[in-house]
């Protein structure tokens, strides 16, 4: 049984990395590498992590659409959430 993390960032939010790649998994990791955010941001570290593995995975894509896939479930589910910015034309 995997944890589930509290939120708009819980399992099935962020598309099914969340369920082919463990949070504790994630977490581990970040905690072993000293990557875990010191202070409340945003956008924690493990979603960093989920969106570097879907542009890894969807290189023909650009950012702001791999984060749209990753966060479709999230549409009015509450406020907005952060994501990364187009980049210059």
């Amino acid at each position: 049984m995997f944890a589930v993390a509290a939120g708009p960032f819980e399992p099935g939010h962020l598309g099914e990395l969340t369920q082919v790649v463990p949070f504790e998994l994630v977490d581990a990791v970040l905690g072993e590498t000293s990557c875990v955010e010191r202070r409340l941001r945003d956008l924690p570290s493990r979603v960093g992590v989920y969106f570097l593995l879907a542009v890894c995975l969807l290189p023909e894509v650009g950012y702001r659409l791999v984060w749209n896939k990753l966060t479709v479930a999230l549409e009015g589910v509450g406020p907005e959430v952060a994501g990364p910015s187009e980049g210059p034309a």
